[in-house]
């Protein structure tokens, strides 16, 4: 696999799955997966999972719309990089309060931060809090 390129998010990743949440960018991001990798935090699979089962639940999905989803995500060139719970308890959660995120918010940041590539994000308040922290917004979707 390729070294990633940037920090992908769950709210880019779940507007692949439903139709009303796809727009330029999270297609360019997706296309982008055809000749790059991203890295994505630990909570990323279980926000995935989540969202799906709450979709599921909700009559919006059903479990063969998220098989094929699931199949799609684990073609893609994804690095989920691990964290401590010492980590995720301590430096995630003092970055989570000093930008107002939460913890999940805060893992994206946090990684972003530290591997030094730009985030792919819909999520404004954590674009806002990203740029607030010299993290570049993946494709310049922010104008």
């Amino acid at each position: 696999m390729d070294r990633p390129s940037f920090v992908l998010d769950a709210s880019v990743t779940l507007a692949w799955c439903f139709e009303t949440e796809t727009n330029e960018f999270t297609e360019a991001v997706l296309d982008s997966l055809a000749s790059g990798a991203a890295l994505v935090p630990t909570i990323w699979p279980l926000e995935i999972g989540n969202a799906l089962v709450v979709a599921e639940r909700r009559g919006y999905l059903d479990q063969a719309a998220s098989a094929r989803f699931i199949n799609l995500v684990q073609q893609l060139p994804l690095e989920v990089e691990q964290e401590s719970p010492q980590r995720m308890l301590g430096e995630i959660l003092l970055l989570a309060r000093q930008q107002q995120l939460s913890t999940y918010d805060a893992s994206y940041l946090d990684l972003a931060m530290r591997s030094g590539l730009p985030l792919a994000s819909q999520d404004q308040a954590l674009l806002r809090a990203a740029g607030r922290c010299g993290v570049k917004p993946y494709l310049d979707q922010q104008g």
